[in-house]
C-alpha cells in the first residue's frame, strides 16, 4: 500500500459507509469487492475500494439483490429501472407525508392565532410519524399485570430475551392486541409446509409473490428449503396488516438468514410492520440496526419488556448482546436444556 493514511480498516470503512463490517465481508465473499491486503495480511480499503463499496451500498439501498448489484456493476441496467421507479414512489410517499404534517402545523398555528388551545394529543400526534401504530396492554404472566406500551411500532421490531423470559407470551399478546395482526408459529415443515403449499396452489397471485421473493433471496445467497418457503408464504399473504413471527430463523442457515433480513430491511416505508422473535446475530446484527427498527428485550428477571437502543453502553444493550448467537452456535445448542445432577443422598 502506497500510503497507509489513505486506507481504512474494515471497521472504519464500514462506519463511513453506514453498513456493518459483516456486510463488507459478504460483498467480498460474493466477488463484488476486493479489499487490498497489508503486509501482515489485514484487509484495507483505499479510495478505489471505498468508491466501489459506496456504489454497492447505494444499489443495495435501492433494493437490489447481490446478484442484481453484480449485473449493474458489470454494465447491465435492466434491474436498475424498476428499482429507481420504486425508490421514486417511496420518495413521493414521503413528500405526501411531509405535506400532510405541514398542513397540520399550519392548522394548529391558525388555531393558536385565534386564541384556541390545541386539543389534548394534537401535538403528540403531530410529532408522531404519520400512520404510526401504538399498542398498550396489561402484561400476562409471568409479569403480573404490569402495563406495556409501545408508542411507535416500527417496520421491524425485534423481540429478544433469554430462555424462560416470557418473550413468546409477549409475542402472542401483541398478535392478539394489535389491529389485524397474526402470529406465525415456528412450525414451518411437516403440516405447516403442506398448508403453505396448499395455500399457494389455491392462490396464484400469492404464489407469484412468493416465487418473486424466493428468487430474490436465492440470488442473495439463500438456500431454498421448506422452512423458507413456508415463512415467505406467510409473510406474502395479503392479510393481516401485521405479522408477529415466532423465531424467524428457525430452519434457516446463516446465508439464508442474512439474505432474509436484507430483504426485509429493503421493503421501504409504509410496509406492514413485523415483530420478529429471534436469538440469532445474523437476524439481529446490532451494528446494522436502522432508524426504522426497534429492539424489545424481555429481561431474565421478568421485569417488564423494554426498548433497547442498539449502541454499546445503552441500558439493556449488553443483555441483548448476550442473548444473541451465530446461526451455527444456535444450531448446535437447539433443544438443549439446563440439567443439574441430583445430589447423592447421605
Amino acid at each position: 500500500m502506497s500510503s497507509s493514511a489513505a486506507f481504512l480498516n474494515p471497521s472504519e470503512a464500514a462506519r463511513r459507509l453506514g453498513v456493518s463490517a459483516k456486510a463488507l465481508r459478504l460483498y467480498e465473499r460474493r466477488g463484488l469487492l476486493e479489499p487490498v491486503r497489508s503486509a501482515a495480511g489485514w484487509r484495507a480499503y483505499g479510495p478505489g475500494e471505498m468508491a466501489r463499496a459506496g456504489e454497492i451500498v447505494a444499489l443495495r439501498a435501492l433494493g437490489l439483490s447481490l446478484a442484481q448489484v453484480a449485473r449493474v456493476l458489470d454494465g447491465a441496467t435492466q434491474d436498475l429501472g424498476p428499482a429507481l421507479a420504486a425508490h421514486q414512489a417511496t420518495l413521493e410517499a414521503r413528500m405526501r407525508q411531509i405535506a400532510g404534517a405541514v398542513e397540520q402545523i399550519r392548522s394548529l398555528r391558525a388555531d393558536i392565532a385565534r386564541g384556541q388551545v390545541p386539543a389534548a394529543g394534537d401535538l403528540a400526534r403531530l410529532l408522531r410519524p404519520t400512520g404510526s401504530i401504538r399498542v398498550a396492554f396489561d402484561l400476562p404472566w409471568p409479569w403480573g399485570g404490569e402495563r406495556f406500551e409501545l408508542n411507535d411500532v416500527r417496520a421491524l421490531n425485534y423481540i429478544i430475551g433469554p430462555l424462560g423470559s416470557g418473550k413468546t407470551r409477549l409475542a402472542k399478546r401483541l398478535a392478539e392486541t394489535l389491529p389485524s395482526a397474526a402470529f406465525l408459529p415456528m412450525e414451518r415443515t411437516g403440516d405447516g409446509g403442506i398448508a403453505a403449499r396448499a395455500q399457494m396452489n389455491a392462490d396464484p397471485a400469492l404464489k407469484a409473490r412468493v416465487d418473486e421473493t424466493l428468487a430474490w433471496l436465492v440470488e442473495d445467497g439463500a438456500a431454498l428449503s421448506d422452512a423458507l418457503v413456508t415463512l415467505i408464504a406467510g409473510l406474502e399473504a395479503e392479510a393481516p396488516a401485521i405479522f408477529v413471527v415466532d423465531m424467524v430463523e428457525q430452519g434457516l442457515d446463516q446465508a439464508t438468514q442474512e439474505a432474509l433480513i436484507a430483504r426485509l430491511r429493503r421493503r421501504g416505508p409504509g410496509s406492514r410492520p413485523l415483530f420478529l422473535m429471534t436469538r440469532s446475530s445474523a437476524i439481529l446484527d446490532l451494528a446494522a440496526v436502522g432508524p426504522d427498527e426497534t429492539i424489545i428485550l424481555c429481561p431474565a428477571n421478568h421485569s417488564p419488556p423494554t426498548s433497547v437502543a442498539p449502541y454499546p453502553g445503552a441500558p439493556g444493550h449488553e443483555a441483548v448482546a448476550t442473548c444473541l448467537a451465530s446461526p451455527d452456535v444456535r444450531a448446535r445448542t437447539e433443544g438443549v436444556i439446563s440439567w443439574r445432577p441430583q445430589m447423592a443422598s447421605s
